[in-house]
């Protein structure tokens, strides 16, 4: 029997399913308990990479399972060693949307609202799109996010589409403009991680493998290494793949409200240089100083 492991929340339990069902076999799934799960504090709080990852990958490398289902935002650019991620199959919506109880959109909620993320990306698109709302920081898996707006406890919450697709929820939401509020490096994409070395189990899960996803995730995780971004640093990239070629939308956000974005172009076949590419170019226009703010502000916030 095929061992597969991940995380035991119920959305990392529909996108592994998926991935069986799609793979058309007979598989043990191996739920593991990761330090993202268990730590409460707000994300940007915590002070290393690979929390919603790391564990699972563990029980890959270990032996005790034979391949990992990950949403792909969640990976670190650099695995672990002896890891390598086989496939990336077809990416979903990887677009942001506002979950209210009536399905306000961002430019119609009410003035004042207690809207919920966890994310520093999110609440910086939110507060520079609406510097009237109120942003707390909210924890928990889609349906307890969402639960929380239907009882009355927050106004709105900022999700992934993607978790509310890949869950068949009926959450009324609505979708946040890309210009701004481009997604998470990765979002909306999934990343099947074996063993280097695997040959059978990769040759398996190259079977789902989507070559423009591929790229997108490529470039997007190239810039993000670039500027060693991730929860403590919100930046957010959209890239695009289609024909030869791919195009990639980047944004980073400073805690003062200050925004350095960057575009690029070039060939699919060379889509993490085009991520690095576009990197380079808002560290030449100053994300360097941005994150260096905000892991100020980071400690700031955990001292007290």
């Amino acid at each position: 029997m095929i061992r597969v492991a991940t995380r035991g929340s119920p959305l990392s339990l529909a996108q592994t399913r998926q991935i069986l069902d799609a793979l058309g076999r007979g598989f043990e799934i191996v739920r593991v308990t990761t330090r993202g799960d268990t730590d409460a504090r707000p994300l940007f709080a915590m002070n290393q990479k690979g929390i919603f990852e790391r564990e699972v990958d563990a029980a890959v490398a270990g032996g005790r399972a034979d391949f990992a289902v990950h949403s792909l935002k969640d990976v670190p650019t650099e695995l672990a060693p002896g890891l390598e991620i086989a496939s990336v199959p077809r990416r979903e919506d990887p677009a942001d949307v506002i979950v209210s109880a009536g399905g306000e959109g961002i430019e119609s909620i009410k003035e004042g609202a207690v809207v919920g993320t966890s994310s520093l990306r999110r609440a910086s698109q939110v507060r520079a799109v609406r510097p009237d709302l109120r942003v707390v920081p909210v924890r928990g898996n889609v349906g307890t996010r969402v639960g929380r707006v239907e009882s009355g406890e927050l106004d709105a919450v900022v999700l992934a589409r993607a978790g509310i697709l890949r869950l068949g929820l009926e959450a009324r939401y609505s979708a946040l403009p890309e210009r701004d509020f481009l997604p998470s490096p990765g979002q909306g994409a999934l990343a099947l991680v074996c063993r280097a070395g695997d040959a059978g189990t990769a040759e398996m899960l190259r079977g789902l493998e989507d070559p423009d996803a591929r790229a997108e995730a490529e470039a997007e995780r190239a810039l993000s290494a670039r500027l060693e971004s991730g929860c403590r640093f919100p930046v957010g990239a959209r890239a695009r793949a289609g024909g030869g070629g791919i195009t990639i939308e980047a944004s980073a956000f400073g805690s003062g409200g200050a925004q350095i974005r960057a575009s690029r172009s070039g060939p699919k076949s060379d889509a993490a240089g085009v991520g690095r590419a576009a990197g380079s170019d808002m560290l030449e226009g100053g994300a360097g100083r941005l994150a260096l703010n905000w892991r100020a502000e980071v400690e700031k916030w955990n001292a007290r």
